[in-house]
């Protein structure tokens, strides 16, 4: 990122531990983030490691001392040189440089210098800063997001087993938070499995599209490499870098890659934390005892509350919903800089990005490590769903009766009347705490009686049958996740 110090002092007095990754421990007496140790992956939180920054930055380099080297503007020795230097980062010492002049890439550049004084001496030849840092964030991006799309594939087949073991389990669908028709469990999970569908297809669209700046110098028109190459050999020469890099590069730039691709990165990773956050919010609403159809796993040693000892709080399925909260805010500060980025490039993006784009990725992964963690060990309650179908289901069931009548012959205004007639008295009884009667109720009915046998009205009423095709809806989504995964 760009390097312009907003104050040194905090790699002075910061105790460097690369993500906790090291044998070191975390300096406990200073300000350590969540994302430090609590939340995301050893995995994301070493791509966007200071050092592992710093290997890029030096792989960068040495990818254009290698391009320069064909050219003839360098030595192949030199290139080589630096080559074998390149993973061999120091930071403390390249912190120790930065305190005294103040700019974090030049730090790392005198840094590898005095490693390979013989290639140290052409390094970031017509370069300027953000050719390196810039190119180091989309590689960083690149790696963020191929983790993230392997860890949602997992999800999305671990949702795909549930939605097949369980897709003609009927339950009572609600619409406005109440009782509606029937459905099946696996038709409620395909539906969130649908959205993580979504998600991991615009996911893999920002990933195929990402673009680094490309080595394009202080405002983007390449002049100090057209001094050094002619212009003519500049489309061949950024071509070979692209190559070198495994990574294409935008057309044109100014000092720094649109930002406009970090706003578009950063909604993708926003829409997946948006179709966490529904699964989550109502697992939530269904572990409540009054519902209580399914809960997130609750482990044999784990406390609910430490004043309540019974308590079994959905602190997974909260933690998602406060993650993906914070994630959703990610977009509208990408948005800020890239509207914000004037003319050639400002830096008043630097700072927030330095947080931003590692705390939003390892927000995302944090977000698919729980989810797959809940969906994996999900608890279904089979007698609380046969229970809610019990008491709600009937008042659904009534539709087919309705039709049922119809069919005989039957007056349907006058049939849906006497149904809603028994359907209010049914409602008040389940309000006051008693079974629900519907069943009885509509099964005697003399007017239901002359067109259709009791044994039959009896049968109509059972909801669990009344369910359309949810469940091959739901196998279909089902085998479409483990054709593509």
């Amino acid at each position: 990122m760009p390097s312009r110090r907003e104050g040194s002092g905090f790699f002075i007095v910061m105790q460097y531990n690369e993500n906790m990754n090291t044998n070191s421990s975390p300096d406990y007496e200073s300000y350590l983030s969540p994302f430090t140790w609590r939340y995301g992956s050893p995995a994301m939180r070493q791509i966007w490691s200071e050092a592992h920054k710093r290997r890029l930055w030096r792989r960068l380099w040495v990818a254009l001392a290698e391009a320069q080297a064909e050219f003839g503007l360098v030595t192949p020795e030199q290139a080589a040189n630096l080559r074998q230097h390149m993973e061999q980062v120091d930071v403390p010492r390249a912190l120790a440089i930065e305190a005294e002049i103040q700019h974090d890439l030049m730090a790392e550049l005198k840094a590898f210098a005095e490693q390979a004084p013989l290639g140290g001496k052409i390094l970031h030849l017509g370069a300027t800063s953000t050719d390196i840092e810039d190119n180091a964030d989309v590689l960083r991006l690149r790696q963020s997001l191929e983790l993230l799309l392997e860890k949602l594939s997992g999800l999305l087949m671990a949702f795909a087993e549930k939605i097949d073991a369980y897709a003609d389990t009927p339950l009572m669908a609600f619409t406005h938070l109440q009782p509606a028709e029937p459905s099946t469990l696996g038709y409620r999970l395909a539906q969130y499995a649908q959205d993580l569908l979504l998600d991991w297809q615009a996911l893999s669209q920002a990933r195929q599209e990402l673009r680094g700046k490309g080595f394009k110098g202080a405002v983007g028109a390449s002049a100090a490499y057209a001094e050094l190459l002619g212009v003519e050999n500049l489309p061949r020469f950024e071509q070979r870098l692209s190559e070198l890099l495994e990574l294409p590069f935008f057309p044109v730039a100014t000092q720094v890659y649109p930002r406009k691709q970090d706003y578009l990165v950063t909604c993708a990773l926003a829409g997946l934390g948006g179709s966490l956050y529904r699964f989550a919010f109502d697992l939530r609403l269904l572990q409540s005892p009054p519902i209580g159809e399914l809960s997130e796993p609750f482990g044999q040693k784990q406390v609910g509350s430490s004043a309540m000892p019974f308590k079994r709080n959905p602190v997974s399925a909260e933690k998602i919903d406060s993650l993906a909260r914070l994630l959703a805010q990610a977009p509208r500060l990408a948005w800020d800089n890239a509207a914000h980025s004037l003319l050639e490039r400002t830096l008043d993006d630097s700072a927030n990005r330095r947080i931003l784009l590692p705390e939003a990725f390892l927000a995302a992964d944090e977000l698919l490590i729980t989810a797959s963690r809940i969906i994996s060990g999900l608890q279904v309650n089979l007698p609380a769903l046969q229970r809610n179908l019990a008491i709600y289901g009937p008042f659904a069931a009534t539709e087919r009766v309705l039709m049922a009548l119809g069919k005989a012959g039957a007056d349907r205004q006058a049939m849906h009347e006497r149904l809603r007639q028994h359907a209010l008295t049914a409602w008040q009884a389940v309000q006051s705490g008693g079974d629900n009667p519907l069943v009885e109720l509509v099964a005697r009915e003399p007017e239901f009686c002359r067109y259709l046998p009791e044994a039959e009205l009896r049968s109509l009423m059972d909801a669990s049958q009344h369910l359309g095709d949810a469940a091959e809806r739901a196998r279909e989504m089902a085998r479409e996740i483990v054709k593509i995964f």
